[in-house]
C-alpha cells in the first residue's frame, strides 16, 4: 500500500507545519511497538509511557502522525448515534452498551484536555439529527423513545426553530441531543503528539511492509529499517484489514468532505448569525454539516468503497461538486466559489457497528474500527488496550468487553459487492439529503 501526505484538509491546514519529523532508517529492538499514530496509537503510547517510564516505547506511522482519519473527521465527540453502521440497534441493552462506551470516551478526552490545557475549540453545544423530509419524524420519534428510556436529554424541533438555530430553511424536522460536543480534530490530535512522554519515540513516513511473530518477539520490516519488539499494539483502524488483523471482521470506507472559507460579516448576518452547530443525517447516506467556531461550513455527503490509500485530484473534485450542491441547497444566498478545501479520509466499519478491542496473541494486541465515532472511542480504546497489554484490568475494560463483538464478514469479492450494493441503496433513500 502507498499512503500519501497532502495539503487538502482544512483542519490540518489550520495548524502550524511540524518540522521535527523522524523517519525510521535503522534496525531497533524495543519493549513496546505501536503501529499507527492517530488517536488510538497516541493514546496507547501516552499510557504506556506513564506505566513504563523506564522502558523504550516506539510508535510508527506510514504518514505524518495524526494526519490520517484523526484530523480528517467532522469533529463530533458523540454521546449517542442514530446511524452508526448498516444495522439498527433494536435491543435497548445493546444500545446502552454503546452509549456507555461513548460516555467513557468523552471522559477520556475531557481528562486529557484539562490535564494538558489543550485548546481544541471544545464546545458542549450538543448536536442535531435533522432531515428535510417530514416523514422522517417517525424515525426521530422512535429514537426519542430510546433516548428517553436511557435518560438522555433531548427534544424534537420543527422547521421554524431550526431556521432560527441553523440559519437554513432546508430542514423540516430534527432531534436535538444535549450531550454532544464539537471540537477541532486537528488541534486535538496535534496536542496528543506534542505532549508524548519523553520515553516515547515517534517515527513518521515509515511504511510497515511486513510483520511476523518469531519465538517470543514480533519482527516488523519497514522500507528502511526493522523493529524487533517484545509486545506490539496495532492501532491502524481502517488499515487493520490490510495488515492481516481481524481481516474478516472489518472493512474500509472512503469519505470525502469540503469546508468553506470563513463567512464574511454580511454572509453570516444573512444566516441570522447562528451559534456554532452540528447536524448529523437521519438517513445513513445523508449529509453531515457543521457551522464551525470561525464561521466556516463543513459538509460530508459521500461514502464509497474506494481504493483506501489515495484519491486523485480529479476524483476529489467530482465529489467536491456534490458538496457544493449540498451547501447551495441549504444556503442558496452564499456564493458558488465559497469552498476553500476538500479532502478524503478513511473510516473503518464492522458488520454490526461494534469495535475491535482484543488480544490477538500472547504479545499482539489490536484496537480499532470505530464506525465513524472515533474521537472519543479511539482515545479510550488506545489507553485501555495499553493497560490490557500490561496484563491489567479496569472498569473501563470490563465495559468495553461487555459490548457485542464484531461479527464475521464474507471475503472479497462478495464483501465489496455487498457493501457497494448497500451504499447504492442507502444513497437512493437519502438522495434528497445530500
Amino acid at each position: 500500500m502507498n499512503i500519501l501526505n497532502d495539503n487538502t484538509c482544512g483542519w490540518i491546514n489550520d495548524l502550524d507545519i511540524r518540522t521535527k519529523i523522524n523517519v525510521l532508517k535503522k534496525n531497533i529492538n524495543c519493549e513496546w511497538l505501536i503501529i499507527g499514530a492517530g488517536y488510538t496509537g497516541l493514546s496507547a503510547a501516552r499510557k504506556l509511557g506513564e506505566l513504563h517510564s523506564d522502558q523504550q516505547i516506539i510508535i510508527v506511522d506510514a504518514q505524518l502522525a495524526g494526519e490520517g482519519a484523526s484530523s480528517r473527521n467532522s469533529g463530533y465527540l458523540v454521546d449517542t448515534t442514530l446511524n452508526d453502521g448498516f444495522t439498527s440497534n433494536k435491543e435497548l441493552d445493546n444500545y446502552k452498551k454503546k452509549t456507555d462506551i461513548y460516555k467513557l470516551g468523552i471522559e477520556s478526552v475531557e481528562k486529557f484536555i484539562k490535564e494538558y490545557q489543550v485548546d481544541c475549540d471544545w464546545n458542549e453545544c450538543g448536536k442535531f439529527f435533522a432531515s428535510s423530509k417530514q416523514e422522517d419524524k417517525k424515525i426521530l420519534e422512535n429514537f426519542s423513545n430510546t433516548l428517553l428510556k436511557l435518560g438522555f436529554e433531548h427534544n424534537l424541533l420543527s422547521s421554524k426553530e431550526l431556521r432560527r438555530r441553523l440559519g437554513t430553511n432546508f430542514y423540516n424536522i430534527a432531534l436535538y441531543t444535549k450531550g454532544g460536543i464539537l471540537l477541532h480534530p486537528g488541534k486535538l490530535v496535534r496536542a496528543m503528539i506534542d505532549t508524548l512522554p519523553e520515553n516515547v519515540n515517534l517515527y513518521e513516513n515509515s511504511l510497515l511492509l511486513d510483520w511476523k511473530k518469531k519465538n517470543d518477539a514480533v519482527i516488523c520490516k519497514f522500507i528502511n529499517g526493522s523493529i524487533k519488539t517484545k509486545k506490539i499494539i496495532f492501532a491502524t483502524n481502517a488499515f487493520l484489514k490490510s495488515l492481516g488483523i481481524k481481516s474478516n471482521y472489518n472493512f474500509p470506507i472512503t469519505l470525502t468532505a469540503s469546508m468553506t472559507r470563513p463567512l464574511s460579516d454580511e454572509e453570516f448576518l444573512s444566516l441570522g448569525k447562528p451559534k456554532e452547530w452540528g447536524v448529523l443525517p437521519v438517513r445513513p447516506m445523508g449529509a453531515t454539516i457543521r457551522m464551525t467556531k470561525n464561521r466556516r461550513i463543513l459538509i460530508r455527503n459521500t461514502a464509497e468503497v474506494y481504493n483506501p490509500y489515495q484519491m486523485s485530484k480529479t476524483e476529489l473534485n467530482k465529489r467536491s461538486l456534490k458538496q457544493k450542491i449540498g451547501i447551495k441547497k441549504r444556503f442558496p444566498e452564499l456564493p458558488d466559489d465559497i469552498i476553500q478545501s476538500s479532502w478524503s479520509g478513511i473510516v473503518s466499519r464492522t458488520r454490526n457497528s461494534s469495535q475491535i478491542f482484543e488480544k490477538i496473541d500472547e504479545n499482539i494486541f489490536a484496537a480499532g474500527c470505530y464506525n465513524g465515532s472515533g474521537i472519543g472511542v479511539g482515545i479510550l480504546f488506545g489507553e485501555q488496550i495499553a493497560i490490557k497489554a500490561c496484563n491489567e484490568n479496569t472498569n473501563e475494560i470490563r465495559t468495553i468487553e461487555a459490548r457485542n463483538k464484531p461479527t464475521w464478514l464474507p471475503p472479497d469479492p462478495i464483501l465489496s459487492l455487498g457493501v457497494r450494493a448497500r451504499l447504492i441503496y442507502e444513497r437512493l433513500k437519502a438522495r434528497s439529503e445530500i
